[in-house]
């Protein structure tokens, strides 16, 4: 498939960290730049809205789904264009540790190239987070 839009690919990582735990430091904006180098490695909460300036993409802005009980950390990433990427992430329980979701949505004219790269971005992030909260 080449740049169609309508190609998704699920990435996921265990953490061997409960749910609540998993869900708690990864739905913090503020611990973006720790784990989600795809964002950059700044963001600043501004009025109510969560600015990345240092992303790759240049200045986006990342709005999640409010806080909530069923693991969701479905989010927007407003690039500098004005197009808004929908990132769906879930955390899901796996008997005392989680699974972390992501699924990546193939956006239209995205090169088959260009998709698998921004599939390792994401693996990469999905590893960094997991070092993370397994060490702390």
């Amino acid at each position: 498939m080449n740049g169609t839009g309508s190609e998704s690919r699920h990435l996921s990582i265990r953490v061997d960290r409960p749910v609540e735990d998993v869900y708690a430091y990864a739905s913090d904006p503020a611990n973006l730049p720790a784990w989600a180098h795809g964002l950059g490695g700044s963001i600043e909460k501004v009025a109510d809205e969560w600015i990345a300036d240092s992303s790759p993409l240049g200045r986006v802005k990342v709005a999640f789904v409010p806080r909530n009980d069923l693991g969701v950390l479905d989010h927007h990433v407003t690039l500098p264009s004005g197009q808004t990427v929908y990132n769906p992430v879930r955390v899901i329980a796996d008997g005392r540790a989680s699974e972390v979701v992501f699924t990546l949505r193939r956006q239209p004219g995205t090169t088959d190239a260009d998709f698998e790269r921004d599939a390792g971005m994401v693996a990469a992030d999905l590893a960094r987070l997991k070092e993370l909260l397994e060490s702390a």
